[in-house]
């Protein structure tokens, strides 16, 4: 955990101070990432496929082209990925119901039992983080990251996440 003193400190913009949270960035990350990690890769399947699973799991029926947009990968890259998932049974893909060139997708039983698992693993990860960091800094979690977001993005993204 970094020092309580660094949190009061009037100077946290210095470089040095920049430089330490996005190197927690990076080990927050690949802890945050390394249970998923672990399961997905008995599938064969990447983070990619984990992006997808998540929010074609909190989205039932988005749109391949909401998907692309939320994930910005390629055409190509999200293709393979979903290619992938339906073929292994997890992802079903079915005609759009206003718009009969989309291409909806939604989650099997079997998907929805990857994505539940992935979720306890992050969710205990999370749950501990909030539990040892106390509702003040949580708060103050939600703002940094909310920060990190582009800012014109950033309303449509966070009234997306309040819905869920």
């Amino acid at each position: 955990m970094t020092d309580l003193k660094s949190l009061a400190n009037p100077l946290f913009l210095r470089e040095d101070e920049l430089r330490q949270a996005i190197e927690l960035l990076f080990y927050a990350y690949r802890d945050f990432t390394r249970g998923p990690d672990e399961i997905l890769d008995r599938y064969g399947f990447g983070r990619a496929h984990h992006r997808a699973l998540h929010f074609i799991g909190g989205n039932p029926g988005i749109t391949v082209a909401e998907l692309l947009a939320i994930l910005r990968i390629t055409k190509q890259s999200l293709s393979r990925v979903l290619s992938a998932m339906i073929e292994g049974g997890f992802v079903r893909q079915q005609q759009g119901t206003r718009d009969r060139r989309q291409r909806q997708l939604f989650l099997t039983d079997q998907g929805k039992h990857l994505e539940r698992q992935i979720a306890t693993v992050q969710q205990a990860k999370v749950a501990e983080a909030y539990r040892e960091a106390g509702a003040e800094a949580v708060a103050g979690y939600r703002k940094v990251l909310s920060g990190l977001i582009d800012a014109q993005e950033r309303p449509a993204i966070l009234r997306a996440i309040q819905r869920r």
